[in-house]
């Protein structure tokens, strides 16, 4: 593919947003007999295998909706936005009356009507027995709580911002103990993930930035803790000497190279995490972990590319190519062993979108052309492998292996929603348009 300007760059990203992703969830997405989304979707997207409402994927696409009216209302025509704005209150007002279970935590997903109901991986309601609990995985409650507060400052409602800070300190209160749960990414025995402070990060900054919309002086406590969340990925999980973020450390912080499950890059999570910690930096005005960010970025675009076949697998190792190493016996069948070993190789959407943002950034904070070069071999791949073939379908063909075919798999649950790919997109075209001004 041809480079573009800055200038062309920018009118792709806007058309690619506004007329081939979001047509699709529009259209399809939100559910107006009920409220709420739909983003339990097959690979092509043209089936919709379940109306299960899992609440971190409408968390996101709440956010998805409250973002584009906020930030980008005069992108596109009135009757448009308000689409936008009467989707995402459908979204809020479900979610506000049937998300939150009797103990105060979030339901882990609902049947269409908004009921607390059990799935096994696949999607597949099952019955409940005595005992069950649904309120499964902390992540619903982060993504309630960063679409909520979205929601809040897009309609300027300071009663959704009050529920998303409220739940926002019950779960901050549960990550300060080990009594919180992270179905469908449990932690293996004896290992520690950057999953953690990773989403902690983002929720708190951006919960911060909206409680500054209201003038709410919760602002600064949740900038605290968003600093809090930046030291504990840099402390335990970036390895500066050895140029990598990883995913698990042993609990008490020392590396396992030596295992499968402690020598694994997830070179998504890494490039999505590096964005978030340029924008903390960039809030805050401190160089040295702004530079981390963009290092972060330098090192997983490199390790991670497949020199093969091109594009980001899911998991690679630290020093290049397929997952490997011993595996604790205690963790022989930990669910992320089955991942590392037949799945690491999926091209999968959401990790390219990050990778485009993330290159973008990166080169806006530090002029260093190698972003630029690199960016550019990442468009090329992206945009030849993942937009659906069936323009008229418009939403992307999520997983493809690692050739680059489409495979119908399922990837942690049978969700798929357009919040990676969208925010990306955002993001982009604001990136794009201070590199504009800049030149």
């Amino acid at each position: 593919m041809e480079k573009m300007s800055f200038k062309e760059l920018h009118e792709f990203y806007k058309d690619h947003l506004f007329n081939i992703l979001m047509p699709f969830w529009m259209k399809f997405g939100i559910d107006h007999e009920n409220g709420a989304f739909f983003t339990c979707f097959n690979n092509k997207g043209d089936v919709l295998k379940s109306k299960n409402k899992y609440i971190w994927s409408q968390g996101r696409f709440l956010w998805m909706l409250s973002h584009l009216y906020y930030a980008f209302k005069d992108y596109v025509r009135t009757e448009e936005t308000d689409e936008f704005i009467n989707g995402a209150e459908k979204g809020a007002r479900f979610l506000k009356e049937y998300a939150l279970l009797p103990n105060g935590k979030c339901a882990w997903v609902l049947d269409e009507k908004g009921s607390p109901i059990h799935t096994d991986r696949n999607g597949n309601i099952r019955s409940i027995v005595e005992g069950d609990e649904f309120d499964l995985g902390i992540a619903a409650d982060l993504f309630l709580i960063y679409g909520m507060a979205e929601y809040a400052r897009a309609a300027n409602n300071p009663e959704y911002f009050q529920f998303a800070l409220k739940l926002f300190d019950s779960a901050n209160e549960l990550m300060k103990t080990a009594n919180f749960k992270t179905f469908p990414h449990d932690a293996p025995n004896g290992y520690k993930t950057h999953g953690k402070s990773m989403i902690m990060l983002e929720t708190s900054q951006e919960l911060s930035n909206i409680a500054r919309f209201f003038n709410d002086p919760s602002s600064g406590r949740l900038m605290e803790i968003a600093e809090q969340a930046v030291n504990e990925t840099i402390s335990n999980f970036v390895k500066k000497d050895d140029r990598i973020l990883l995913e698990m450390v042993k609990e008490d912080g020392r590396t396992a190279y030596d295992e499968m499950l402690g020598s694994y890059i997830n070179p998504g999570h890494s490039l999505e995490d590096a964005w978030f910690i340029m924008h903390f930096a960039g809030r805050i005005q401190d160089g040295e972990t702004l530079q981390t960010g963009i290092e972060i970025v330098r090192w997983m675009t490199a390790l991670g590319w497949d020199t093969r076949y091109g594009g980001l697998p899911q998991f690679v190792h630290k020093d290049g190519g397929h997952p490997k190493g011993s595996i604790e016996n205690s963790n022989k069948n930990d669910h992320m062993i089955k991942e590392l070993t037949e799945n690491w190789s999926n091209k999968l959407w959401w990790v390219h979108s990050e990778a485009l943002y993330a290159l973008i950034l990166a080169y806006e904070n530090s002029k260093d052309s190698w972003f630029m070069d690199t960016y550019w071999k990442f468009h090329d791949y992206v945009f030849k492998t993942f937009p659906n073939p069936d323009k008229n379908m418009g939403e992307w063909i999520q997983i493809r292996n690692r050739e680059g075919k489409p495979e119908d798999k399922v990837v942690a649950l049978p969700v798929k929603d357009p919040y990676h790919i969208t925010r990306a997109f955002m993001h982009l075209i604001k990136a794009l348009e201070r590199l504009i001004k800049m030149e």
